[in-house]
């Protein structure tokens, strides 16, 4: 009976090995920056998965110091960590750099969907995204969406 659960063991991790060989690892040299339409002077970058699609997504997006986020909600939960830099994340309808919450290096933040929030850097910043996409951004104020300008 343990010769028979020792092989299934080794059987089931070699598949699980073989499963992970065939996903390669996304190294810094190979990562693709893009503009993303929402955030001019952003750059955003996709890991794994397509935000626009169903199923699990990791993206990272870069911001330039002194980079404002206005007001906005997102149809999925995220799950934020700062990878650089700091950035500083408030909760409300409207911008408001006199409240907030500084993220440095290392922090986590988790962001339910719908909820409403901004954000604002004073230095160069990455932070990296997880969610259950499909996922999208939705400015509180529509005014604040540069799509539509």
């Amino acid at each position: 009976m343990r010769r028979v659960l020792m092989v299934l063991m080794v059987i089931g991790s070699m598949f699980a090995v073989a499963s992970c060989a065939t996903v390669p690892p996304v190294l810094p040299e190979n990562v693709k920056w893009v503009e993303p339409a929402a955030l001019p002077g952003a750059k955003l970058a996709v890991l794994a998965g397509d935000p626009a699609k169903p199923g699990l997504t990791t993206y990272r997006i870069w911001f330039p110091a002194n980079f404002q986020i206005p007001a906005h909600f997102h149809p999925v939960t995220e799950n934020v960590t700062v990878v650089s830099g700091s950035i500083y994340l408030g909760m409300g309808d409207k911008l408001d750099m006199t409240k907030g919450t500084v993220l440095p290096v290392g922090s986590f933040g988790l962001v339910p969907a719908n909820h409403r929030h901004y954000a604002w850097t004073k230095e160069e910043t990455v932070v990296q995204i997880h969610l259950e996409g499909p996922t999208g951004i939705t400015f509180v104020n529509p005014a604040d969406d540069p799509r539509k300008k």
